[in-house]
């Protein structure tokens, strides 16, 4: 069973993607936060059983390198050495009984483990 992102957009393969579900969680929870100056910023470090990981965080802070994209109204920052590892990536955000929080659908995760929490 495949499941359908809903975007507004075309997905770019240029860069990361932000589903419309997730996009409308994100402003959900900063409106929760009470703050307009964060950004939702997605980072890949080293770690995880696969060797890389993911890192979905609010930042207030600009980088030098940093790609930001709007969706919706929701600045999405990834930093230059994240860049080429989501060209492509879709972030969605899932809510249901077996599993709730953000996904991460990435072309070019040549493997992940078995938790699900890193990939190479």
């Amino acid at each position: 069973m495949t499941e359908q992102v809903e975007t507004t957009s075309p997905i770019r393969t240029d860069g990361i993607n932000l589903s419309d579900v997730a996009a409308a969680k994100v402003k959900s929870l900063l409106e929760q936060e009470g703050r307009d100056d964060l950004q939702l910023r997605i980072a890949v470090q080293p770690g995880g059983c696969s060797g890389l990981r993911y890192q979905l965080f609010f930042d207030e802070r600009t980088l030098d390198g940093d790609a930001v994209t709007d969706f919706n109204g929701v600045a999405v920052v990834v930093d230059r050495m994240s860049s080429p590892y989501l060209n492509g990536a879709v972030i969605d955000f899932v809510d249901t009984i077996e599993k709730q929080g953000f996904t991460i659908d990435n072309p070019n995760a040549g493997g992940s483990c078995a938790c699900g929490d890193s990939f190479h």
